[in-house]
């Protein structure tokens, strides 16, 4: 059989966004539309071949990304504007690419990502305009002690009780470089949250039970004892996959063949 040699080929980082309401989420799954595998048959039909993609991470079912980065390989040099806007053409509208960049044979999308970081949207207000993208909340919340909560999380670097279980990750430790509630306008409620990496199901796990310290059903000290128990039933209930955003993803600019652009 005839193959590629890797060293010669060139490697891409190409940043997206995608609406995720009716995908299986990013990664290809067997029985359900993905991210990935749509992005895959874009590409393979504009470059005449296959062409696997590699993503920074794995956004779960009906979970949203305003910034998405993964990597693929070409044999050839790409113009890399032209593929952008031809991929834009024949893309899903749920789907939309903001930049394709040429990077080091050697970077990836994944392994190379310092930091990610995600957002969670929340607000007291029924709308029919954005119930597949927020998430209402119903009792009072205080979110002063959500904030206090959060700088709990600083504290700490093992995250197994936010964690879904039987994964495959060889370790749990993450490091989170920020943690916090804000009010936006209209009434939005918007968690951010900055780390290294996220186990699955963490950063829905991690609000959940914030909103039980926002309640007044968890204390500080409870919060800090859910973590230390690295019991994932000790921690508050997942919360819905509409209203969580992949919003960021950092890399060191010496991965980048040119000069890089900044995207989001």
């Amino acid at each position: 059989m005839f193959s590629y040699n890797r060293t010669l080929m060139h490697r891409y980082f190409i940043y997206l966004s995608y609406d995720g309401s009716r995908y299986c989420g990013w990664q290809i799954q067997p029985n359900g539309l993905s991210v990935q595998a749509v992005l895959e048959d874009s590409l393979a039909v504009l470059l005449q071949l296959t062409t696997p993609v590699t993503g920074a991470g794995r956004t779960d079912a009906g979970v949203h990304a305003r910034l998405m980065v993964a990597h693929f390989d070409a044999i050839l040099s790409v113009d890399t504007f032209l593929l952008t806007q031809k991929l834009n053409r024949i893309l899903p509208p749920d789907i939309a690419i903001f930049k394709i960049a040429e990077v080091r044979r050697d970077a990836h999308a994944r392994y190379d990502a310092l930091r990610r970081t995600y957002e969670y949207w929340m607000t007291p207000e029924k709308s029919p305009f954005n119930r597949q993208w927020v998430c209402r909340y119903y009792a009072p919340m205080d979110f002063d002690r959500m904030n206090e909560a959060c700088k709990i999380l600083m504290e700490y670097t093992d995250f197994t009780s936010f964690s879904k279980l039987h994964t495959d990750v060889k370790t749990n430790e993450c490091q989170i470089y920020k943690a916090e509630w804000t009010e936006r306008a209209g009434h939005l409620y918007v968690f951010t949250i900055q780390a290294d990496r996220f186990l699955r199901n963490m950063v829905r796990a991690i609000t959940g039970t914030l909103i039980e310290v926002g309640k007044g059903k968890l204390t500080y000290e409870g919060f800090r004892q859910v973590i230390e128990q690295k019991d994932r039933c000790a921690a508050g209930s997942s919360m819905p996959a509409q209203a969580l955003y992949l919003t960021g993803i950092e890399y060191d600019n010496a991965l980048f063949l040119s000069e890089k652009t900044e995207v989001g």
